[in-house]
């Protein structure tokens, strides 16, 4: 598989959410959606004329355009001022609460999403984006019960089943997790994010050997993503595979020159003495099964099922969550926690 090596995940997610809530869902234009009024705050920069002065209005729209440059802080002013104009407005306290959360704020972010939620029950991305929150700050249940009021509005949501997936695993039901993102992956076959998660939970219950068909996967689709080669490469090595990891590895470091746990990774397996497989590892057979397991799920009536592996388990046992024992090799998930509301693509 070919990889570029100039962009990184970072990127990426800074392309993403410069899209902004541009959406068929959110009002298009601050006077389709507010009115033309302009919109005044006690914050708001004002200009001398005369004896008196002008106010600089703030709209949505400034508003967002602070937020799409990632001036979260800012736009968490502005949208602020916006809604103390426009009370009664569910998209000026989603955006609030998406600039909070990005901010570094979740508890204020909670709390701006709860109000949108107020006026608009039926808000899915408020719903969706408020549970990303309560996943963050630990509370699963709650969150849970958002996802599945959103779902109930949207049941082929890929966004919502991807989501479902963590907070499913979060509460330690691992068979529901994997049961929602192979739902995710029966709706989109490209949904990478949910292949890696996929991966990540295999490779937490110590089932390497199952992960590398959805890793192997989602490191075709998308190969300039480090996150992805560096759980690549932590399934191929606990499965047994150390050279085909160590490519990973290097893959992953090639992307992105300062992400420690690839490095720490690659330096584990060269320096361990480790002998080599029997025979090289093919990762096209393992995407092209992965693949075949999706078609087959979608034709099948009863999905509930976890695929079983004939490869050799991992030699260690137990989960490895939380890792930090250079010893052992590193996951990482990144499916949802950057998400705004035009997704992660």
């Amino acid at each position: 598989m070919s990889r570029p090596t100039a962009l990184t995940v970072f990127a990426l997610s800074l392309m993403a959410l410069a899209a902004g809530c541009r959406g068929a869902d959110r009002p298009k234009t601050t006077s389709e959606s507010v009115g033309a009024t302009p919109i005044v705050s006690a914050s708001s920069s004002t200009e001398s004329a005369g004896t008196g002065s002008v106010a600089t209005p703030v709209t949505y729209e400034s508003a967002e355009g602070l937020f799409t440059k990632g001036r979260y802080s800012e736009a968490t002013q502005l949208f602020t001022a916006y809604t103390e104009s426009n009370p009664e407005n569910p998209w000026g306290y989603y955006m609030l609460g998406l600039s909070a959360w990005k901010s570094g704020e979740p508890a204020r972010a909670t709390e701006a999403f709860d109000h949108a939620l107020q006026l608009d029950p039926s808000h899915r991305k408020s719903l969706f984006n408020s549970s990303r929150v309560l996943l963050e700050m630990g509370q699963s249940k709650q969150a849970l019960e958002r996802i599945e009021k959103a779902l109930a509005l949207e049941p082929m949501s890929n966004e919502g089943l991807r989501l479902l997936g963590r907070a499913k695993y979060q509460l330690s039901d691992v068979d529901g997790a994997v049961e929602a993102y192979h739902r995710a992956l029966s709706l989109d076959e490209h949904d990478v994010w949910a292949m890696n998660n996929l991966g990540l939970i295999y490779i937490e219950q110590g089932r390497s050997a199952d992960a590398l068909p959805a890793l192997a996967r989602a490191v075709e689709l998308r190969s300039n993503s480090p996150v992805f080669l560096n759980n690549l490469g932590t399934a191929l090595e606990r499965a047994g595979y150390p050279v085909a990891a160590a490519k990973e590895y290097e893959a992953a470091i090639a992307v992105d020159s300062s992400y420690a746990k690839a490095s720490a990774s690659l330096a584990r397996v060269t320096t361990a003495g480790q002998q080599p497989e029997s025979e090289p590892v093919d990762l096209g057979v393992f995407s092209t099964r992965f693949q075949a397991e999706i078609e087959a799920r979608r034709g099948s009536a009863d999905s509930t099922t976890t695929p079983d592996s004939s490869a050799v388990p991992d030699s260690s046992t137990g989960s490895i969550v939380g890792l930090s024992d250079s010893s052992r090799a590193s996951v990482e998930a990144v499916s949802d926690t950057l998400e705004d509301c035009t997704g992660e693509d």
